[in-house]
């Protein structure tokens, strides 16, 4: 009984030895699973990124299958060039099938790249309905490739901070005989693997109501003749293929161009709607019909009028208006309101045709030059 007593402390301690050898192994297995899939990361391992973040994850809204080209594969080795990663904590349960490691995770700013992928993404969108007509929409237009084309430029042209976030991996034992850990894959870890971009990529706030709008400004200004006619629907005035009508066309939007700006006064969001107060300035479309009027009078009023007939003093029309247009410095500043609706994707412009047409183009929004008018003359 003694001797029981005596032993008793021994095995205590031995079972305590072989306990803590077995969880110490375990952990090391463990480690070393996660060191092997992560470093593969850190070398900018395509396969490896792919496996844990498909490149459908990203944009899971789009619909349409699409080659993995190059462009595609180089975004993931692009968005983990800068990844790193320490482990803190690693917990094996007893029976050594399952673990849960802390890690901490070094990763681009997804935020800040999630925000400029927005603001190039609409711009794309509202090209695309420009080129395709007033009568397009900028919903589901930007293909699945196209997006990662967006997000390749981006990666290559702008250096992004990177931040550190925590987050929590699984791990399962595969095998009864030996131990073969393997990372559990879950939604959770490929967002955090990927600093967050999924989740800020669906967030339909990325962008406020006012870069929002600002975005489709800045856009417009820089459209040539075809888009703005085509987005604003003002095919009348900028879409001819009378050269007369042509050149006015080119020489208005070279005075949106030239003088168009704006200043946002006011914001008032109401759940999915915001109503945005802002201050155009544009050319004077009110001072150019004036100097037209004036010119076109005294023009007709003249016995070159009754000379010339009726294709000239049509055609002397459009000079008159051309070259005060032209020749126009005068700008005015105005009051518009831009009402914006989020559809739960994103924020969008509502009536962008009506809106924008009158703020920019005024009284100039139609032609003042009817061909009829110059027909019976004397």
């Amino acid at each position: 009984m003694k001797l029981a007593k005596r032993l008793l402390p021994l095995l205590l301690f031995i079972l305590a030895l072989t306990g803590l050898g077995c969880s110490h192994l375990d952990k090391t297995n463990v480690e070393k699973a996660i060191t092997n899939e992560l470093d593969l990361l850190k070398k900018l391992d395509s396969q490896t990124a792919q496996k844990y973040i498909s490149y459908k994850e990203l944009f899971p809204d789009a619909t349409e299958e699409t080659e993995l080209s190059s462009e595609i594969q180089e975004v993931f080795s692009l968005f983990f060039q800068d990844f790193d990663y320490k482990i803190l904590d690693i917990d094996v349960d007893q029976d050594a099938t399952t673990a849960t490691a802390a890690i901490r995770l070094s990763t681009i700013d997804a935020r800040t790249l999630a925000r400029d992928y927005a603001k190039a993404q609409l711009e794309t969108e509202i090209l695309a309905a420009a080129a395709r007509g007033s009568q397009s929409t900028e919903e589901a237009i930007v293909s699945l490739e196209k997006r990662y084309l967006i997000l390749n430029k981006l990666l290559k042209q702008n250096e992004y901070d990177t931040i550190e976030n925590n987050c929590t991996m699984q791990l399962k034992n595969t095998s009864d005989e030996e131990e073969v850990w393997v990372i559990k894959r879950t939604h959770s870890l490929e967002n955090d693997l990927v600093g967050g971009l999924m989740t800020y990529l669906s967030d339909s706030d990325t962008l406020s109501p006012q870069d929002t709008l600002d975005i489709y400004l800045k856009t417009l200004k820089n459209m040539d003749t075809t888009e703005m006619s085509n987005y604003l629907g003002i095919e009348d005035l900028l879409n001819s293929s009378d050269p007369a009508k042509s050149a006015l066309a080119a020489a208005l939007v070279e005075q949106v161009h030239i003088n168009f700006n704006y200043e946002i006064k006011e914001i008032t969001e109401e759940g999915y709607t915001a109503t945005i107060e802002t201050e155009v300035t544009t050319f004077d479309s009110d001072e150019i019909l004036t100097q037209y009027q004036t010119e076109l009078e005294e023009y007709l009023a003249s016995p070159s009028a009754v000379i010339d007939g009726p294709e000239k003093r049509y055609q002397k029309s459009y000079e008159l208006l051309l070259k005060n247009i032209n020749d126009n410095t005068a700008v005015t500043t105005a009051s518009a309101t831009f009402l914006l609706v989020n559809d739960g994707v994103s924020w969008k412009l509502a009536d962008h045709n009506h809106d924008l047409g009158n703020a920019i183009f005024g009284t100039l929004a139609t032609s003042p030059v009817e061909e009829e008018s110059f027909e019976d003359f004397s």
